[in-house]
């Protein structure tokens, strides 16, 4: 494929090597200077960008080495973002029953946003200086700042109208957008939970509960992401990646793509859609019956959550039932999320990592002839 998304495609975040994880702790303790962190974390990006190329992927990230959290990280340098601590835990789920209990930081909003600074500029031009291939940049959905909150998580007197607060917060991510595009970046990755924890009735239920249709919210955060990349170059290629949760190889939410499918799909004009297809939480294949002919299909056949490496005739027969709905020239291979949402990183090696990475390039070069 002539521009991204690529045949075989990979998500973002990458498992954090050892020695950056203690650097990060010595930082954090204070036994480590800014300076000698960000040199250490130069030298594990060249590493992982060297690792990528060598497997064969044509789309290029950081690993996600620079942050904590794939969202926190980029929202909280947003000028009116506040992280808080400890007022939120989450239960993520194993596959074998067993229940992960997390406490992300929560995103309030207490005063105006406003972009006053680039924030993955900088990391996007080191990014582009160690690969010849295409550097790909990944940043939360703006709905990421909205949903886990809502109204209650946003200054009412700051934001009497929450109008007026997704104008500040898209007109915010156009000038990142622009930013980056000036920077030369020319592939653009939207990461979204709030979209496929839509898909999952309980949350559905919840999320009503609280006063807000989901629906709405489908339409609300499909305009945002619009609204964000309006103005964005005719060359940039921009995604969106859907995720039911991503840590330590648990998750949060279930349930097929049916009840966004259709709005999502067809509202959302981007170039590519990121799904989540590694196990039955996902559902069938049937929504993709809604996919508009000019994106890309990215089927997350594979996971990241687990060592094994997937059979290939399992995926090759997985690909060709989703192509009763979309046409096999229309999709692209990934896994299901990154290896790292967070640093914590899921539960599995480096080396079962790139044994996976390198069984994805063989699928997809053995389904379309090329990646």
């Amino acid at each position: 494929m002539p521009r991204p998304p690529f045949r075989a495609d990979h998500v973002g975040s990458y498992l954090r090597p050892e020695h950056l994880r203690e650097a990060r702790e010595r930082f954090a303790a204070g036994g480590l200077a800014a300076e000698d962190l960000h040199a250490i974390e130069d030298e594990c990006i060249r590493e992982v960008v060297r690792a990528q190329e060598n497997v064969g992927l044509k789309g290029i990230t950081d690993g996600e080495f620079r942050r904590t959290y794939f969202h926190v990280d980029f929202l909280e340098r947003l000028e009116g973002v506040e992280t808080r601590y400890g007022e939120f835990v989450s239960h993520f789920r194993k596959t074998d029953g067993t229940e992960v209990g997390f406490a992300p930081p929560t995103m309030h909003v207490g005063s105006k946003v406003k972009w006053v600074a680039p924030i993955q500029g900088p990391d996007f031009d080191f990014l582009k200086s160690v690969t010849t291939r295409t550097p790909k940049v990944c940043i939360p959905a703006p709905s990421m700042l909205h949903f886990r909150g809502g109204r209650e998580a946003i200054s009412e007197a700051v934001y009497p109208r929450l109008e007026d607060f997704y104008d500040d917060l898209t007109a915010a991510y156009r000038a990142e957008v622009a930013d980056l595009a000036g920077r030369g970046c020319r592939y653009l990755q939207f990461d979204d939970t709030n979209l496929a924890y839509l898909c999952d009735p309980d949350i559905r239920a919840r999320t009503k509960a609280r006063g807000d249709d989901p629906d709405t919210l489908t339409r609300l955060y499909c305009k945002l992401v619009n609204d964000s990349i309006r103005d964005r170059p005719a060359g940039m290629t921009v995604c969106v990646h859907l995720c039911r949760g991503n840590f330590k190889s648990a998750w949060v939410a279930k349930g097929g793509y049916e009840p966004v499918a259709e709005i999502l799909l067809n509202e959302m004009k981007i170039d590519g859609f990121f799904l989540e297809y590694d196990d039955e939480r996902s559902g069938d294949f049937a929504p993709l019956r809604f996919a508009p002919k000019t994106a890309t299909i990215v089927l997350g056949l594979m996971s990241s959550k687990r060592a094994a490496p997937e059979p290939k005739d399992e995926v090759k027969r997985r690909i060709e039932e989703a192509t009763k709905y979309v046409p096999l020239d229309q999709c692209a291979l990934s896994h299901q999320c990154g290896f790292s949402s967070t640093a914590h990183g899921n539960d599995l090696s480096e080396a079962d990592q790139w044994i996976k990475l390198a069984r994805l390039v063989e699928i997809a070069e053995e389904v379309w002839g090329g990646v």
